[in-house]
């Protein structure tokens, strides 16, 4: 394979983050959800693949328990604030079949790394390349990937394992993540290369 000048390929260890694939995305009836059904079952597939391998996976959750949290971001999204803490919305969509001891990371703004457990899990369980899918590749994917490469992982993003409600901006972002902070590769691709 013929790579361009700076291509980056795996490393010796992945992991999966799996961001906001939270019924408060993945449900329609969701203010700040749709249908991504496709990208569901994507990302079912890209589970089972790094389970039989034994790689770490980590799910990311919005979640609110006050008012102080991120309140910029919800005064500026204010359907944010479905998202408290025992609601249906920030539950793990189940057709993902989340087990009781997987890694949930809670979050309050857009990037997974900020402010949460992410990186610390990440580095006791060696990994050194991240594997970035979810909702909503424009916002939280995007935040993720760049904080993933300022954390220092090489950072593949799969786009059929990621969605977003304006396809132009879903475009747009996955050209800049795969022009200045990681690799954009199809799902093909990564089962060539991982």
């Amino acid at each position: 394979m013929d790579l361009e000048i700076g291509a980056i390929v795996p490393g010796q260890k992945a992991a999966l983050i799996l961001v906001d694939l939270s019924h408060g995305f993945t449900s329609p009836n969701s203010p700040l959800g749709g249908d991504y059904s496709d990208v569901v079952a994507v990302n079912a597939q890209l589970i089972q693949w790094f389970r039989e391998r034994n790689l770490p996976i980590a799910f990311t959750t919005v979640v609110y328990d006050n008012d102080e949290q991120a309140s910029v971001f919800r005064q500026r999204l204010p359907d944010l604030n479905i998202l408290q803490r025992d609601s249906r919305w920030v539950a793990i969509d189940e057709r993902l079949a989340p087990r009781p001891d997987d890694v949930i990371i809670e979050k309050h703004g857009p990037s997974g790394f900020f402010n949460s457990e992410l990186h610390d899990y990440l580095q006791n369980q060696d990994v050194d390349t991240v594997v970035i899918t979810g909702l909503t590749t424009s916002g939280c994917v995007r935040a993720t990937a760049l904080d993933g490469l300022q954390n220092n992982y090489l950072v593949f993003v799969i786009p059929e394992a990621c969605g977003d409600r304006n396809k132009e901006a879903e475009k747009a972002n996955l050209h800049d993540i795969n022009a200045k902070y990681g690799r954009v590769i199809s799902l093909s691709e990564f089962y060539e290369i991982f």
